[in-house]
């Protein structure tokens, strides 16, 4: 049985351990990132480190964030001294890493699940800052100011439209030529850029539908999904490796899709 071909869109800098996993699992990946990420020292993240004995609380959305601050103000995540909130393991591991105590990680690895964990811990009042990419969903910052909080919102790394179309471009005519067996998406933004570079739509949204097994690592992701027509499915965890097993247990035939 030759070997399932899948495809990651994730940007590189996060796409080694997606790449990992798929060989680990019996697959070939195929890399064509939709994304780049770009640390950025920018005004903004520059006022936040500024306020830092200001902070109540910090909230990591992705590795990202915690890397452009390691890279221009180091000394920042050395002394930082207020509760940090994560979303997602893997970044509560980089975190780690960089000798940081995580004191919050939602169930839901999502804007949505870590608004509702300060909810429910009845986190208000609070001076919250938010390192991340302008071009995130709002969900979380609103949802953190209808706690009564103060968020210090900080542009961390700005996310780009791929440098490498040619990667993209050549998986869309494997799409085409049947020789991809799987694609993955790891966010809103991989499947809206992949589009901008798509032509011909409604041929590539079938084929995805009816020759591909989609995959969507949360129903945010899938959300931009539906709105090409195209059926996917995503895991009940919202991790890479859980959007993977997933994916090998319906190429499998151990799960339906």
């Amino acid at each position: 049985m030759s070997k399932p071909v899948v495809a990651i869109t994730r940007p590189y800098d996060r796409a080694k351990k997606a790449c990992e996993i798929v060989k680990e699992l019996g697959g070939e990946p195929v890399l064509a990132p939709t994304l780049d990420l770009q640390p950025v020292n920018t005004k903004s993240l520059k006022e936040l480190v500024k306020k830092q004995d200001e902070l109540d609380w910090i909230v990591f959305t992705s590795p990202t964030t915690i890397v452009s601050l390691n890279e221009f103000h180091p000394e920042f995540l050395k002394t930082l001294d207020c509760k940090i909130a994560v979303i997602g393991n893997k970044t509560g591991k980089v975190a780690n890493e960089y000798g940081l105590t995580v004191d919050l990680v939602p169930d839901n690895f999502t804007a949505e699940g870590l608004v509702e964990e300060f909810k429910k811990q009845n986190i208000k009042n609070q001076v919250v800052g938010v390192p991340r990419t302008l071009s995130a969903r709002p969900t979380l910052v609103d949802g953190l100011k209808e706690l009564d909080n103060e968020v210090i919102v900080a542009e961390a790394y700005r996310s780009l439209f791929p440098m490498d179309k040619i990667k993209v471009e050549r998986l869309i005519e494997q799409i085409k030529n049947n020789e991809i067996d799987a694609i993955t998406f790891t966010s809103p933004l991989t499947v809206e850029n992949f589009f901008k570079i798509v032509v011909e739509e409604e041929k590539i949204s079938n084929l995805l539908s009816e020759e591909v097994i989609t995959v969507a690592i949360g129903p945010i992701t899938g959300k931009v999904l539906e709105e090409h027509d195209i059926s996917y499915i995503y895991p009940d965890t919202y991790t890479v490796r859980d959007m993977l097993e997933l994916l090998f247990k319906v190429y499998n035939g151990e799960q339906n899709g």
